[in-house]
């Protein structure tokens, strides 16, 4: 009987020492928490634009994408690509969803760690947006255009666009800087500028409000990387699969904007606080022609910004488009069968 006691109660301890065993070790090792569950991987990310095309991450929010891939994500607002990528290289952020002109002068000037994963948007849809009785390009002489960011996409597409009517910065017209869309339309909007550059929604918000195009955007179909993910190789090295994890859910993001568009309405009421029916169907209508539903970067649209570039710093001429491409996470979801159980076969 004694004997039976004694065995009773190792066997008590045994199982009180292998439960604070299997604790501590849940406890200890890394990726799991307390109850056994994936700890979510966090990822810092930075968008430079309240727009259309760099609304994936929301998407991705609010449709569980990132619960799905076991993603904490934290996406920054900052007005400006250079900004972006100087908080990018200096380590505050590992993912940027952003226009690539900041990315590609940083890579020219010999920042060769900035690399792009994949594209949402190859083309300019930019518009220039204005009242009154400027109606035509020719009517800009003279005026000052309101951009988002000197140096940024806004003022890129402002001189190709008008160089089509033979016109020139600074001879022909000038540029203010307001610091984004929203604050741009108000400027417009508050008779404070005449004329403003405006992407989509927010030129239909001005058109809505009775302003009109004088130059629309989508029909020039100006090559260049207006939105892209740009992340480091040194990121990639050590976080492979959460980048990975990430491109993946920025993919089944893009499927959602494509075919869902009610969700999507919903998301971009509740992040641009946009809930008039007619203007996000113009927005949708225009600039989802355009975003790519497979996340491919084009290389003509890095090469537009290196031309861009060359003639001030002679060192884009040597770079080649595809030096600053890392496309392993797209190729892996193309051979894999990822992209065709997203979109059906080719």
């Amino acid at each position: 009987m004694a004997n039976g006691k004694i065995m009773m109660l190792h066997s008590l301890q045994a199982r009180r020492l292998l439960g604070a065993a299997f604790f501590w070790l849940l406890v200890g090792l890394p990726g799991l928490s307390a109850h056994g569950a994936a700890v979510p991987d966090k990822l810092v990310g930075i968008h430079s634009s309240r727009v259309m095309s760099q609304s994936f991450p929301w998407v991705a929010q609010e449709a569980g994408l990132f619960k799905k891939y076991n993603i904490d994500f934290n996406l920054v607002f900052i007005s400006s690509s250079n900004i972006v990528t100087a908080a990018l290289l200096g380590g505050d952020a590992e993912m940027t969803v952003t226009g690539g002109i900041g990315n590609v002068a940083a890579y020219v000037r010999g920042s060769t760690d900035v690399v792009f994963t994949g594209g949402v948007k190859n083309t300019m849809t930019q518009t220039l947006v204005a009242g009154g009785n400027i109606k035509k390009p020719e009517d800009l002489k003279g005026k000052k255009i309101a951009v988002s960011r000197i140096g940024g996409n806004s003022h890129y597409f402002t001189i190709q666009a008008l160089r089509r009517y033979n016109m020139e910065a600074n001879r022909d017209y000038g540029f203010i800087q307001t610091g984004g869309d929203p604050e741009t339309l108000a400027a417009l909007m508050s008779g404070a500028i005449e004329v403003a550059n405006l992407t989509p929604p927010t030129d239909a918000q001005a058109i809505a409000k009775g302003y009109h195009y004088v130059i629309y955007g989508p029909d020039l179909k100006i090559p260049y990387s207006a939105t892209a993910f740009v992340t480091k190789r040194s990121v990639i090295a050590k976080r492979p699969q959460v980048i990975g994890n990430f491109m993946r859910a920025m993919a089944e993001a893009s499927k959602v904007v494509h075919s869902d568009r009610e969700f999507y309405y919903k998301v971009l009421g509740k992040y641009l606080r946009i809930q008039d029916r007619s203007v996000l169907d113009s927005a949708y209508n225009a600039e989802i022609k355009v975003l790519e539903p497979r996340l491919t970067i084009k290389l003509e649209s890095l090469q537009a910004i290196l031309d861009e570039l060359a003639p001030t710093d002679g060192r884009a001429k040597n770079i080649k488009p595809q030096d600053m491409v890392d496309s392993r996470y797209l190729t892996e979801m193309e051979k894999s069968g990822f992209m065709d159980q997203l979109w059906g076969k080719k």
